[in-house]
């Protein structure tokens, strides 16, 4: 028998569907994915923390979930919103539900909801506050308590490495700033064969550049990018040296425009999906990038920098990437290691591998 469950939001909307995943209330950030595939990849993504998901492609789960394509160990998602829910997915490398997954992890979801009418609400009124209960009859009391909730400030810090991890590799030397980092940064280094270590967001600017690095990668993570000003000012300390290669991605991005003097805003309702077209203003080319933040770079900030745009969303005109006037440092807003794109983006990452062999000729950081 389905079990009745209730989508509630701050401004009083409420939508009333199936529960499936976990049984347990859940509150959080309400927001939308454009994404027709990678789920999976979404609902296990740290850049989700203290979220609620809701996916605008109406049929989710029907290829199921595999052992594989987890891009985090422990999702940080608050819960799940579709509108249609797969019970029988069908793939060769399923080996469980969507339904089966969310109750592994402890996390709710909702089904047989409008979630184009969500979609269009968040994108008037922008991202706001929602819960998952299973009786809204004191609807007048969950709103008020959703209207006084305080979102969660910490979720790098939650997300972030405790300890140094090294792995090995012939190749050149990266420290990986770990904010939140998906799998598929680490896959993507490891395939060119970096020596790879990977480090917390709150790890110093000396203890850094004691393992002699040839390349700083600066990972995607959640949150507000001010949150962090310790790694800020680590990043600032980085770029000071001289001939250090330097990559950033979402976060990454964000922060290497912080500690440079820019600014930081947050969006109306951001960016989420698989399917964001990008321009490169150097060569022209556009890429369909996946994208999952909730802030952007000021660009009219970068010009009291030594950064310049690089790149720019075609959808909204909103900053997409930078790179330095001098130094061998750039950096995306979008997810290049995903690579949605059949002409694949994660090309930067061998663009940040000749930086560092060029660097290694030419005379190295302290």
């Amino acid at each position: 028998m389905k079990q009745r469950r209730f989508l509630v939001l701050e401004d009083g909307s409420c939508y009333p569907g199936y529960a499936f995943g976990s049984t347990k209330d859940a509150i959080g950030e309400i927001v939308f994915n454009t994404g027709m595939t990678g789920y999976q990849e979404t609902l296990s993504d740290p850049s989700y923390t203290g979220q609620i998901i809701t996916f605008t492609y109406p049929l989710i789960g029907n290829y199921g979930i595999n052992e594989d394509d987890y891009e985090g160990v422990y999702p940080g998602l608050k819960g799940m919103v579709v509108h249609e829910l797969a019970e029988h997915p069908s793939n060769f490398r399923s080996t469980k539900t969507l339904d089966e997954a969310l109750k592994d992890f402890d996390v709710p979801g909702i089904y047989g909801v409008d979630t184009r009418s969500i979609t269009r609400k968040i994108r008037s009124s922008g991202t706001m506050r929602g819960t998952l209960v299973d009786n809204a009859d004191k609807l007048d009391e969950i709103v008020e308590s959703l209207k006084v909730y305080q979102l969660p400030v910490d979720e790098i810090q939650l997300n972030s490495s405790k300890e140094i991890k090294q792995f090995p590799g012939d190749g050149p030397r990266v420290i990986l700033l770990d904010f939140g980092s998906k799998d598929n940064i680490l896959v993507e280094l490891s395939k060119r064969d970096c020596e790879v270590i990977v480090v917390p967001w709150n790890t110093s600017a000396e203890i850094i550049l004691a393992y002699k690095p040839q390349g700083i990668m600066l990972s995607n993570g959640p949150g507000n990018p001010t949150s962090v000003p310790e790694a800020i000012e680590t990043i600032k300390q980085l770029i000071a040296q001289e001939n250090l290669p330097m990559f950033g991605v979402c976060l990454g991005h964000q922060l290497i425009s912080l500690a440079s003097g820019a600014t930081t805003y947050k969006l109306k309702f951001g960016h989420r999906g698989a399917n964001h077209p990008v321009k490169d203003l150097e060569n022209g080319k556009i890429s369909i990038t996946s994208q999952n933040h909730g802030y952007a770079v000021d660009e009219d900030s970068l010009k009291q920098t030594d950064l310049i745009v690089s790149h720019r969303a075609l959808n909204d005109g909103t900053n997409e990437g930078i790179k330095h006037k001098e130094k061998p440092i750039f950096s995306v807003q979008y997810h290049p290691e995903a690579s949605p794109d059949p002409h694949d983006s994660n090309d930067l990452f061998d663009h940040f591998i000749n930086m560092m062999k060029t660097a290694q000729g030419g005379k190295q950081h302290a």
